[in-house]
């Protein structure tokens, strides 16, 4: 009888538990729902804390003196908040604009900068609703806000419409979206592994990610770093390795120092929008992409829309401007000489 009666009061005592996990976790998900008041935003947005606001910042600069060339930086006003843009390259060269990949600020350019910055005078742009020095002061909920966004961030620099446009991964995917709605305003555009945009992300990225958020490194690191930056971690020799570091360094400040804001979900291109972009396109991916078949996708470009030049680029996944910086350089130079050609020859 006194079994029995311990018994059931564990029996309660498991049960109340469970019930009040569950209602933890309703409130949880509701709230990764729940927008701030834009109205009555705190100093710190879109920080957690005054403190987590000093101690970003104070990272965000220290691995901006890694910065190998000249630059200028600004904060640039629009309806939708501030945009920190970082300019490096010669005054009169033709503009071209980057785009970070998701959880990233513009510092995911260091190995890329030098080379681009010979020939561009180059606009390399925090996200106005991720990490870095831009803040928000509206809700961002769709494609379209993001689009309207860049398009008043253009016009204040006055950069007219001729625009060279690139981005990697998040950075891509919102490269295709601007051509599609403002082809009049891009000389030429190159995404660099976009994701979706060609082909669906797949499942096991949704679950990688949910672990990757989990409040220790050794998470980000094995479910979401390593996976899609395989190639960098098998070349395993100092650089490398120091650079592995530097991505789950930036991903944990990240997570450890901004409020959740839910994210623009990324949308894959209809045939009928691909083969709508007139605009010079050039696709590159790696050989060992995670987030889709990289041979699939150009298969699925070459035959809906051929207009859009491809190329893969051999021993690379996601992390193509990193282990192959020379050659990724070069294709993307390489696409601006072979456009001026084509135009001089019509």
């Amino acid at each position: 009888s006194e079994r029995m009666n311990l018994f059931k009061k564990l029996l309660i005592g498991l049960g109340v538990a469970v019930i009040l996990l569950i209602i933890a976790a309703v409130w949880f998900v509701v709230s990764l729902f729940s927008e701030p008041d834009m109205s009555n935003l705190p100093e710190h947005y879109p920080f957690k804390s005054a403190a987590a606001k000093v101690r970003y910042l104070a990272y965000y600069d220290e691995r901006a003196q890694q910065w190998p060339v000249d630059s200028e930086a600004s904060l640039v006003e629009t309806s939708f908040g501030k945009t920190f843009v970082r300019v490096s390259g010669p005054l009169l060269a033709p503009p071209l604009i980057l785009l970070p990949s998701t959880s990233s600020s513009s510092l995911i350019w260091l190995p890329n900068i030098q080379a681009l910055s010979q020939q561009y005078r180059v606009y390399a742009i925090d996200n106005i609703y991720d990490v870095g020095r831009s803040v928000n002061i509206k809700s961002i909920n769709s494609p379209d806000d993001l689009v309207n966004w860049l398009d008043e961030l253009f016009t204040e620099l006055d950069l007219g419409d001729s625009i060279n446009l690139m981005g990697l991964s998040f950075g891509g995917w919102l490269t295709s979206q601007f051509v599609l709605s403002h082809p009049n305003r891009i000389n030429k555009a190159v995404w660099l592994a976009p994701v979706a945009t060609i082909h669906q992300i797949p499942g096991e990225w949704a679950w990688r990610a949910i672990l990757s958020a989990l409040p220790h490194r050794y998470f980000m690191k094995k479910f979401m770093i390593e996976w899609l930056f395989a190639d960098l971690l098998k070349q395993n020799d100092e650089i490398s390795i120091k650079h592995l570091d530097q991505l789950v360094e930036d991903a944990m400040m990240g997570l450890k120092s901004y409020t959740f804001r839910m994210p623009v979900t990324p949308t894959v291109l209809s045939d009928k929008e691909l083969q709508e972009i007139q605009v010079p396109v050039l696709f590159l991916v790696g050989e060992n992409e995670k987030l889709y078949p990289a041979k699939t996708a150009v298969m699925r470009l070459n035959t809906i829309a051929p207009q859009i030049q491809t190329e893969i680029i051999p021993h690379a996944g996601h992390d193509l401007t990193i282990v192959q910086t020379t050659l990724v350089n070069k294709k993307i130079l390489d696409f601006q000489y072979r456009l001026l050609i084509f135009l001089w020859n019509i």
